[in-house]
């Protein structure tokens, strides 16, 4: 896949880049100064062989309309959008801070709090609130199967009560009484897939394993009765014996989706106060999405690929 990349012309998303070509906030600041070179690079990343006329039915010439996000076609007038069907689509706020927002967001490692973001840009705090969730958006789990060797586990998710007293309260004293259960699927080596689910049962199970895992594939669990029909559904199955505090063997072990639990739970604490189980999904694509793309030449350029989640239109904002 080829992305229109500013300081470097053309690069595959598929290679890496070298320790001194990492993209940082200099470079984020020289590529998009303004609101015009924003809506420059979008045009071109949209419509890298031209403005198609949707009047005209061919390539023609398109002049920025002054004072707005929009191109006009030099035969017939025609209006075009760029960013109809993007997150910003209806936005009133620059484009220059959405993606500085997108360049926090997809960066940040331990994640980055709508406060934060308030701060940095000087906007309300619902803002804030409201373009993370757009973009958050963008960062939705990959859609082909899982395969090889996989782990599966479940996790509990509770409320922090050490941020609040009043959580304490509401929460219990270790939060239990808000445990939201997360369930995961890791390729060793590869992609991870992570659900928030109502139950644990393996009725809820079931269903995300055969539809998210390629059938043959090895699967690695620890010695939770909800996988025990595994070779049933198609699979090969491994366990190790957390009950016994066997967490590794010489043939099974589910380290990795361990590993995942401990990246994203201990980071949710420190950079949120309290997630909603209304929103938990969001915030779980948005580390998971991070996880699957630790390996892409610029995480910023990951997920400016996906800017554009539907087709542009030619509907006004």
């Amino acid at each position: 896949m080829w992305i229109y990349y500013p300081k470097y012309a053309k690069i595959s998303l598929g290679l890496k880049l070298s320790r001194h070509m990492k993209y940082t906030i200099k470079d984020l600041r020289v590529d998009f100064p303004t609101e015009e070179a924003c809506l420059e690079w979008l045009v071109t990343w949209l419509y890298p062989d031209g403005i198609t006329c949707k009047k005209c039915g061919v390539v023609t010439k398109h002049y920025k309309d002054k004072g707005r996000r929009s191109y006009s076609c030099s035969t017939c007038a025609t209006h075009i959008h760029p960013t109809a069907g993007t997150v910003c689509h209806n936005s009133h706020i620059p484009l220059t801070d959405w993606f500085y927002a997108i360049y926090l967001m997809s960066t940040n490692k331990a994640g980055t709090s709508a406060a934060q973001i308030q701060r940095e840009l000087g906007c309300t705090n619902k803002t804030a609130w409201r373009m993370m969730h757009q973009i958050r958006k963008m960062m939705d789990s990959p859609t082909s199967l899982l395969m090889g060797e996989v782990e599966v586990d479940e996790s509990y998710v509770h409320a922090n009560v050490y941020k609040r007293s009043s959580a304490k309260r509401k929460y219990g004293r270790t939060g239990n009484r808000a445990g939201q259960i997360l369930f995961g699927a890791v390729e060793r080596g590869g992609r991870v897939k992570v659900w928030h689910v109502k139950s644990a049962g393996v009725r809820v199970l079931q269903p995300l394993i055969n539809t998210n895992v390629a059938k043959g594939s090895l699967i690695h669990t620890d010695g939770y009765r909800a996988y025990d029909k595994l070779p049933l559904w198609g699979y090969q199955h491994r366990t190790t014996n957390h009950s016994i505090f066997e967490f590794y063997r010489e043939d099974s072990s589910t380290q990795n989706i361990e590993n995942v639990w401990s990246t994203m739970k201990p980071r949710w604490k420190g950079t949120f106060k309290h997630i909603s189980p209304k929103y938990m999904q969001a915030y779980v694509n948005e580390f998971t999405w991070r996880y699957n793309h630790r390996n892409s030449i610029s995480t910023f350029w990951a997920l400016m690929a996906e800017f554009a989640s539907e087709k542009p239109s030619a509907k006004p904002e």
